[in-house]
């Protein structure tokens, strides 16, 4: 297969639909391999089947790609990583959270003299990409005169309590499975500068954090609730400008918002109710990244901040 950007999937789980949904729909994408040992037949990619491998070596070694996507389980995040940039050219796009430790972060930081890595390495930070974060991001631009964020509250909750040991299994904890999306959907707003509490409770399946933050050169702090304790999934946050009397309140489960100050409402944000929320997410997201020009909140410093961030030691 070939024609257009050559693109190489490595890991065939359920994120990967969206990908291949997102990436389906441009007609300046080729796939040309997929990586996954449990594959049981080839992939098919817009009808055609895609050459399929049990491990990326093999891939890599037998075609040439410009981008290769990696969406497997975060603690193999980092060994993928460095197999792509070390046997190909490529750039590389590593899903959520781009590694599962800070030894990791190390290792890739280790590469960057050989591998060149902040050119190549990237992360799926969806949240940061979608429609209503999206918005309310170009409405703060719009208004420089409502001043500085002062203050966040943000809080995300999925029902993950039903699934008992299995949860703890696949996500580890409330705060390591979204936390990640918390820090990464703030860093479109303000410069994060640090975690100044970090409390996980009800055994991980719930946490309360407090993160420091820049906004046009002034601090502020936000409050982050995660919990699984919850009978379906909401998230929710909200911009507070003091100075200005503003808020911007955003709801990331229905991907709509508003602005309003006081009794006034200043703007607001919906949704077609037609579009998947992870495909309105990964829209945008790859069309930064194949424009030439990735947005900064994918990149590998962006990244560093992050996993820096998400991995203060928490107190229980």
């Amino acid at each position: 297969m070939s024609g257009g950007l050559r693109v190489g999937l490595v890991g065939v789980g359920i994120i990967s639909e969206t990908h291949l949904a997102v990436l389906g729909e441009r007609g300046d994408v080729a796939l040309e391999f997929a990586v996954d040992p449990r594959l049981e037949g080839p992939l098919v990619f817009r009808g055609e089947e895609v050459p399929s491998y049990g491990e990326p070596a093999g891939a890599l070694a037998a075609h040439e790609v410009d981008l290769v996507v990696i969406a497997t389980p975060t603690d193999t995040h980092a060994e993928l990583a460095v197999q792509a940039l070390t046997l190909s050219a490529a750039r590389v796009l590593v899903e959520k959270p781009l590694v599962h430790d800070l030894a990791s972060l190390d290792r890739l930081r280790a590469l960057d003299e050989a591998a060149g890595v902040p050119g190549r390495v990237f992360t799926a930070y969806h949240f940061a990409f979608s429609p209503e974060v999206l918005w309310a991001a170009g409405l703060m631009a719009e208004h420089p005169e409502w001043g500085p964020v002062t203050n966040i509250t943000s809080a995300f909750y999925d029902p993950y309590v039903a699934r008992g040991e299995q949860a703890f299994a696949s996500y580890l904890s409330s705060w390591m499975d979204s936390g990640v999306n918390q820090l990464s959907m703030l860093a479109r707003f303000v410069d994060l500068t640090a975690l100044t509490s970090v409390r996980e409770m009800d055994g991980g399946a719930a946490a309360w954090c407090t993160c420091e933050f820049l906004s046009r050169g002034e601090r502020g702090l936000a409050r982050l609730r995660t919990s699984w304790l919850a009978g379906s999934s909401s998230k929710e946050t909200v911009l507070t400008f003091a100075r200005s009397g503003v808020e911007i309140w955003i709801d990331h489960t229905a991907m709509t918002g508003f602005a309003a100050r006081e009794g006034a409402l200043l703007a607001a944000h919906g949704d077609d109710g037609r579009t998947p929320r992870k495909v309105a997410h990964y829209r945008p997201l790859y069309e930064s990244l194949l424009s030439g020009r990735p947005d900064p909140v994918m990149s590998f410093a962006t990244a560093a901040r992050i996993t820096e961030l998400h991995h203060t030691a928490p107190a229980r």
